[in-house]
């Protein structure tokens, strides 16, 4: 199998959402962002409370952005319609969900960035570097999934 043959076997849109993966992975790699986070969730100890919480409050966020864009991508499935989500405001689902996802991106990343920062080595520019690897990892990942057609009859 030669290089040429495997880029014709992957998708523009694999291609384009590798653009997320391959340096959210490097970024999560190279400052060790995965286990950084994992040791601030399980952190005992009342000096690490505060960091524990915040942690844990961040992935609540990450959690609620991923069922959300996963409801968003279901929602021809979910309704049996196919929503036009270059006119999300113009949609009765989409606008009320789209505002909610993306003010938990901000919020959340935004508490990521803080916690890795505040509670962590990393310090505030490489928390916000981790912060932005580990969220592009993230979206890159699920851009991955397939979105499901509605078959009218």
């Amino acid at each position: 199998m030669t290089i040429k043959s495997i880029g014709r076997m992957i998708s523009k849109h694999t291609v384009r959402q590798l653009k997320f993966i391959i340096p959210g992975a490097a970024i999560t790699y190279a400052f060790n962002t995965h286990r950084v986070f994992l040791e601030l969730l399980t952190r005992q100890g009342v000096k690490g409370q505060w960091g524990r919480l915040f942690a844990f409050t961040s992935i609540g966020f990450e959690g609620l952005v991923i069922i959300l864009f996963l409801y968003v991508l279901l929602v021809p499935w979910i309704h049996g319609l196919e929503p036009d989500y270059q006119s999300w405001r113009d949609s009765g689902i989409l606008s009320s969900v789209i505002p909610i996802l993306t003010t938990a991106i901000l919020v959340g990343w935004s508490l990521l960035s803080f916690t890795l920062g505040r509670w962590s080595n990393l310090g505030y520019l490489e928390g916000v570097v981790g912060a932005s690897g580990l969220y592009a990892l993230t979206f890159g990942l699920l851009g991955l999934l397939p979105a499901p057609k509605v078959h009218r009859s």
